[in-house]
């Protein structure tokens, strides 16, 4: 059946999410079309997590003019849509005279950008800040507003709360071709459809497009007629450790001229996680290599001496997507084809951006004549799902006295119950995949990974579905994890 909105967002990561958020408080009729079966399944997922503060971009770029306004926001969204967000600071070491002088440029860029309380220091205080810093360090940019997040958990929270302000989500539902009414350009107020996108879950016609599709950008571009561009799949691998007892202060490396270098960090769970190798790759390439991770545990060694690098639980990668020939993002209106935005080759700092890439992309809406009228009824507040591990006591005893499934641990490393998966299934859009649960509570991101829970977790959702275990996916269409139909153990 085909369904006409007034916008239309391609592509479900966190850029997608954050501007459906921040256009959901508008009368508008909002529709966000993912070619995955879930939120956050591209580079959104793939990536550390770091909200970095703004001083790496260029002045002048679109980068530096979004970077430190999205790390500022971040505050204000943690509040309103409830996911954990740690602002612990950052510092960027250096070892000689030479990296001081890179320091010294990074906190002029810094200055530029309208990043706060930049610091050049010396050794005594980069201990007092992280004691596990390199003592070979002599010097290093301490940036106080630095954070981390899991940006999956930005991309879910930003979109159930877009959904329950009246914004539709339809998964699995990749754009094959886009229709562009003709004269389309010179007909913005008779409330006309521009554009109709094809999909395997239906077309979906709408009056403005905008293509927030990551690494499927020039793609969505090219079938809309608008600007021709190709997309580099600059490839990123990453390493997970097991918990620390404390979190480590994110630490840099001076960066190179086409990434910031290996990055030790801590996350909101309280894992280190060593973030991220780049190298230009096969598009599609997820594959882990031996020489990038060896790459990264050397490089988080130089950083943390002590880090027992053993304690690997996980090795991933992913793709930024990175328009070539420009190291910046493309943000604003088709110069070819009208009613079409662009919020394209959003790489690092993507996630850091992403509350000011909506911002931004609101003003562009303005800016080209599309009207925003205050709806009287938004809510910006996303109450966050209870989290059973990090809840006091007291809830505890609280929630297995309202439901007994509450006390039935499932995930033993993450203490993650049964009613916990089944609230991560019922959300608004919910779990659809074993890994679709396990971003939004855990369940399989220990020290295990899923080796106790998983089937256990595939039953749940077979129940909750209503399907058979042998079709229940671990991620995406086509992986199934159980063969044959298992019948009468849901």
């Amino acid at each position: 059946m085909t369904e006409t909105f007034d916008i239309a967002i391609v592509g479900a990561g966190i850029t997608g999410c954050a501007i459906a958020r921040q256009l959901a408080r508008y009368d508008l009729s909002i529709c966000v079309v993912e070619a995955a079966n879930d939120i956050a399944l591209g580079a959104s997922k793939a990536n550390g997590g770091l909200v970095h503060a703004g001083y790496d971009p260029a002045p002048g770029t679109v980068k530096a003019q979004v970077n430190a306004r999205g790390c500022e926001l971040y505050g204000t969204w943690a509040q309103e849509l409830g996911f954990l967000f740690c602002r612990t600071g950052s510092m960027v070491l250096g070892f000689s005279d030479q990296d001081r002088a890179q320091l010294e440029q990074l906190q002029s860029n810094g200055l530029a950008n309208g990043v706060p309380e930049l610091a050049i220091i010396g050794a005594e205080r980069i201990h007092e800040l992280e004691p596990r810093a390199s003592a070979q360090a002599t010097c290093a940019l301490w940036c106080p507003s630095t954070g981390y997040v899991d940006p999956f958990e930005v991309a879910i929270a930003a979109m159930e709360n877009a959904v329950a302000n009246g914004v539709t989500f339809v998964r699995s539902a990749p754009v094959e071709t886009i229709e562009v009414a003709p004269g389309a350009g010179d007909r913005s107020g008779d409330g006309a459809a521009r554009f109709t996108l094809v999909t395997p879950a239906g077309d979906v016609r709408c009056r403005y497009l905008i293509n927030a599709a990551g690494n499927g950008a020039a793609d969505i571009s090219h079938m809309a007629g608008a600007e021709e561009f190709q997309m580099v799949w600059r490839q990123g691998n990453i390493v997970v450790l097991d918990k620390e007892p404390r979190a480590l202060m994110p630490l840099y490396p001076v960066p190179t001229p086409v990434s910031k270098g290996v990055i030790v960090t801590g996350t909101v769970h309280g894992n280190t996680v060593i973030t991220a190798t780049a190298a230009v790759r096969e598009a599609g390439d997820t594959q882990t290599y031996a020489g990038d991770v060896d790459a990264l545990l050397s490089g988080a060694r130089k950083l943390v001496p002590d880090l027992d690098t053993r304690r690997v639980v996980r090795a991933f990668a992913g793709g930024r997507p990175v328009i070539k020939g420009t190291n910046d993002f493309f943000i604003g209106q088709s110069a070819v084809v009208p009613g079409l935005f662009q919020a394209a080759g959003i790489q690092s700092p993507g996630v850091a951006s992403a509350p000011a890439i909506a911002e931004r992309m609101e003003q562009v809406l303005r800016e080209a004549g599309v009207a925003l009228r205050e709806r009287a009824d938004w809510d910006p507040i996303r109450r966050a799902p209870d989290d059973f591990d990090r809840a006091p006591l007291a809830r505890k005893e609280e929630l297995i006295e309202s439901d007994p499934a509450w006390g039935q641990i499932v995930c033993r490393c993450e203490t993650v119950p049964e009613a916990e998966i089944v609230a991560a299934i019922r959300r608004r859009p919910g779990a659809v995949s074993v890994e679709g649960v396990k971003r939004r509570c855990r369940a399989g991101m220990g020290r295990c990974q899923s080796g106790f829970c998983q089937s256990r977790v595939v039953r749940i959702l077979a129940r909750e579905l209503g399907c058979d275990p042998s079709e229940v996916l671990l991620e995406d269409t086509g992986s199934w994890l159980v063969e044959g139909p298992l019948k009468g153990v849901r």
